[in-house]
């Protein structure tokens, strides 16, 4: 992919060069003095979102900037004004879906009176995001990762992935202080098994499991959770 970069790069000067001498000859010879610029049919957050279902669909590494100006029906030199390079973009993507298409688990923690009902919420509507159509299966921070030899976009998706588990720890611990949860509670076990089954859950979407078996998967989670006499998550 840096292959790519660099030769989208090079070609960029070029195309700038041809395009300024081509404008020079045009109308009898005489110099136009208007900037080309980006195409005014350019919409720069539709380009964004077919770029974060392209890294969506075949992770990181995989997509190529080619591949990038064809499905942004953009040209190289557009792409890196836009959006900088190649990686620059595709942390743009990651910030964009984990607003429009990651926050399920943000808002269950947020909005939920217990560390369960948190992550029940979080693995139902996990579920259905994996699965739901017009877009690939499956979570863009666990697969875009995959075969990733860039090892600065590697640490940052497992960094964010880790986020979500500490989040869920910190939940679990802040009930076991309130008696919600027995003091014996392994949190930071616990909120490691949900992780798992959130990323376990993502890789079965991608290999075709349906909502309904994503969530039947959800209640065998859920059933291993430790109560109290008193817990009403």
């Amino acid at each position: 992919m840096v292959n790519d970069d660099a030769v989208a790069k090079a070609r960029t000067g070029s195309d700038a060069a041809n395009a300024g001498a081509a404008e020079g000859t045009a109308g009898g010879g005489k110099a136009r003095t208007k900037s080309r610029g980006r195409p005014r049919s350019f919409d720069r957050e539709t380009a964004l979102e077919k770029a974060l279902l392209a890294f969506w669909e075949h992770g990181y590494e995989a997509t190529s900037v080619s591949d990038l100006t064809r499905v942004m029906d953009i040209g190289a030199p557009s792409l890196y004004a836009a959006f900088g390079d190649k990686r620059s973009l595709f942390e743009e993507v990651v910030r964009m879906y984990g607003t429009r298409y990651g926050s399920f688990t943000d808002r269950a923690l947020t909005e939920e009176p217990t560390a369960r009902a948190a992550v029940e919420r979080a693995l139902r509507e996990a579920a259905t995001a994996y699965t739901e159509p017009g877009h690939p299966h499956g979570c863009l921070v666990v697969h875009a990762a995959t075969n990733c030899s860039t090892p600065e976009v590697e640490e940052s998706l497992r960094d964010r992935r880790n986020a979500n588990i500490a989040a869920f720890e910190s939940r679990i611990r802040a009930d076991v202080a309130a008696g919600a949860l027995p003091p014996t509670t392994d949190a930071a076990a616990l909120a490691r098994h949900t992780g798992a089954m959130i990323q376990g859950m993502s890789q079965q979407a991608r290999d075709g499991a349906s909502r309904e078996e994503l969530e039947a998967v959800a209640e065998i989670a859920l059933s291993i959770w430790p109560r109290t006499g008193t817990h009403t998550g």
